[in-house]
């Protein structure tokens, strides 16, 4: 049988299964260390307050209590992942309930606690601002004095002209306000998504530990180990060559693991004593004080003709950064990937701002911003289909962008099959079947480009005829140990069985960016085939065994691929209460060569289950600055009971940039299934929705007030 037809394509289980099915997986919070000390962290109850004082000598007292640190102690410590405006502990100001102000190191959970209640912080009030629109008023409190001033701040991407402003991203093409008058119908609606988190199981875990030799020896909950060495090398001021980043398996990320977190923190304590420590998130501080999502609204103005031909579209988009920008990577939340979006669109102006609230600070999520962007410019579209008369899936027909036209921001696109996987999701969810009363049929599509950056490998061919890789990057649950196993298996035409992955750490693997933007199997995949025809190449030319090759590789990203999907959402609606149920849900996806189906059809899977959270069920509820639902009783994940059939159509085209032709799809099932919903709600009831999630509450509302 061939090689390449055999493994390249075959429905393999993961690699890593085993362990974690049996148990055996090492994460960071059962990382034990001779002579290790509990940390834990005294966290604001105010959203801003100056600090006037600490006293932590009671809390030194407690029998157990090994070290105490305030942000007294270590004034002038920021941390963040490119701009470092986070206190690692505040000593003269904290910005949102949950900002840390001291920390403690002791020999068992109960002295932390016991030690924590015993500090003694006298605050000064000030006033705080939650919601981002009346931060941007003037005489809004400002959070910080000057944004521009912090160690990493993009100033190409300065928005302190605006009060509380952090960072602004803007496109624009043609002449909008021409595009306007070209126009019949002009519409403009405002939408809100407010915040969430990222809803992984496995909360934020980090071990430090400072050898005989001086070195950082570092465990941690984080998707980018390079990155959190270089964060943590920032934050406490040691050289990065003093600090290795030990790889443990990630109890899920989407987005949310990507920085150091507390692991300046625990370096600072396991300093102080001697030890190590090891500092283990609540599932309270994963849901309060961790990074999550950004609540946002979007204004989104489109101008159309009779016929359905877009004329014109502003968008403008506001963030809620949170107090802190820290979270983000450049600050500000990638929408480069998709903001073109799949219409065909002559004049535009696109506008996304970051506005420092006094809130928890707003971090990374599946497609960073584009469940929030996509909910708002799909429930729009629908609008502008239904007050033309047009079918929603005919109008975005008319609309979509096809291979060699330009996007809305004007990058001309070589792959985009919006159109192939729109019909499709159209066909399969049989769209002009008649449905009985109360029952409504909504469709939204998403298209992303995927990211490019540094990766790398390290591959060795032993004498007995077996390779070993040691990956840079960290499996977070998506299959890439799986996926880079069966491509080393097909180039060396060797059985499964001969190939082992494993990860390695800092030390002994080339840099690498971590899993984002879905980048993986195109960058970490290039990286291994290059290794690969290396190995070959110097085998043919006599070289022994064992061998061993490392590679550096850094892969550009794609700025004229986009992939698409489409989905289709079929609910039912009670008229008297207002109650949503999703029946069915048909995810259409643009695909190349699908290297493991089984790990395709779970990223699907997963990710429309995250989408439907985002739609139905999940939000965290704030008064006054504070979560008020922050536990998982009460933040509502989605479980199996909550989730409708899903069919998936798979719409193969050529034109990936991955290896052997694959595509992108890990982020491309969760970010239209919230507008998909809402579109269908609409067609079910009349209801329209312009605030997530689709609860029942909402609903009845709308239906009172059509």
């Amino acid at each position: 049988m061939d090689s390449r037809s055999a493994v390249i394509g075959a429905p393999v289980g993961r690699i890593e299964g085993p362990a974690k099915v049996t148990g055996g997986t090492r994460y960071a919070a059962d990382v034990s260390l001779p002579g290790m000390l509990y940390g834990a962290i005294l966290r604001s109850p105010h959203p801003h307050a100056i600090i006037r004082s600490i006293d932590a000598s009671a809390a030194r007292r407690v029998p157990g209590v090994v070290a105490v640190i305030t942000g007294k102690d270590a004034p002038g410590h920021y941390q963040g992942k490119i701009l470092r405006d986070l206190p690692v502990l505040c000593w003269d100001r904290v910005r949102y309930v949950g900002d840390r102000v001291a920390a403690v190191a002791a020999e068992t959970r109960e002295a932390t606690e016991e030690a924590l209640g015993l500090i003694d912080v006298d605050y000064e009030p000030l006033p705080a601002v939650f919601d981002p629109l009346e931060a941007m008023q003037p005489e809004a409190p400002l959070i910080h004095e000057n944004a521009a001033a912090y160690e990493g701040f993009p100033l190409q991407r300065d928005a302190t002209d605006v009060h509380n402003g952090s960072t602004r991203l803007a496109w624009s093409k043609g002449d909008v306000e021409a595009g306007f008058r070209e126009a019949d119908l002009v519409m403009e609606h405002t939408f809100y998504v407010p915040s969430r988190h990222q809803g992984y199981l496995e909360p934020y875990a980090s071990v430090v530990d400072i050898d005989h030799d001086g070195r950082v020896q570092v465990w941690c909950s984080a998707k980018a180990p390079f990155r959190v060495r270089i964060q943590l090398s920032q934050a406490v001021g040691i050289p990065e060559e003093r600090i290795r980043v030990n790889v443990v398996a990630v109890g899920g990320d989407f987005g949310g693991k990507g920085d150091a977190r507390d692991v300046p923190i625990a370096y600072l304590l396991a300093e102080q004593t001697g030890r190590p420590v090891k500092i283990v998130m609540s599932f309270a501080e994963e849901l309060t004080a961790s990074n999550p999502t950004h609540p946002t609204y979007v204004t989104v103005k489109s101008g159309v003709t009779k016929d359905g031909r877009l004329t014109a579209r502003k968008v403008r988009t506001i963030h809620a950064s949170g107090a802190y920008g820290a979270m983000k990577p450049n600050a500000a939340l990638s929408t480069w990937h998709y903001v073109g979006g799949g219409y065909r669109i002559p004049n535009s102006e696109f506008e996304f701002l970051q506005i420092y609230t006094n809130t928890t600070p707003g971090g990374y999520f599946r497609a960073p911003g584009a469940h929030q962007y996509t909910f708002a410019l799909e429930c729009h579209t629908d609008i502008l289909a239904r007050e033309l008369g047009i079918d929603p899936a005919e109008f975005r027909m008319r609309n979509v962008v096809s291979a060699g036209e330009e996007d809305a921001v004007g990058r001309k696109l070589r792959v985009i099959s919006a159109r192939e996987v729109l019909e499709a999701a159209r066909e399969s969810s049989d769209w002009e079947r008649e449905l009985q009363p109360g029952r409504g049929r909504g469709v939204a599509i998403f298209g992303r480009q995927i990211g490019g950056g540094a990766a790398g490998a390290v591959l060795t061919a032993a004498a007995d005829g077996s390779f070993t890789v040691l990956s840079p990057t960290v499996d977070v649950g998506t299959g890439t140990h799986t996926i880079e196993q069966q491509m080393v298996a097909n180039e060396m035409e060797v059985p499964l069985s001969r190939v082992s992955v494993r990860p390695g750490d800092t030390d002994s693997t080339p840099f690498d960016e971590g899993p984002r933007a879905s980048r993986v199997t195109y960058t970490e995949g290039q990286a291994l085939l290059k290794a690969c025809n290396q190995v070959k190449e110097m085998l043919a030319d006599g070289a022994g065994l064992p061998l061993t090759v490392t590679i550096e590789h850094d892969a550009f990203q794609s700025e004229d691929v986009m992939y698409f999907s489409a989905q289709v959402a079929e609910v039912e609606v009670d008229q008297e209460t207002g109650q949503v149920k999703v029946l069915r849900v048909v995810s259409a996806h643009d695909v190349g060569t699908v290297i493991n189906p089984l790990g395709h059809q779970g990223q699907i899977n997963g990710g429309f289950v995250t989408g439907l959270g985002l739609a139905v069920t999940e939000e965290l509820v704030s008064e006054d600055g504070r979560v008020i639902n922050g536990n998982l009783g009460d933040y509502k994940l989605p479980n199996i009971l909550d989730i409708p059939p899903l069919e998936t159509v798979l719409v193969a085209s050529a034109g990936g940039v991955g290896p052997y032709d694959a595509k992108a799809i890990g982020e491309l099932a969760n970010n239209a299934t919230a507008a998909a919903i809402a579109n269908a709600v609409a067609d079910a009831s009349g209801a329209r929705l312009f605030e997530l999630p689709v609860t029942a509450e909402r609903v009845y509302k709308a239906l009172q007030n059509p």
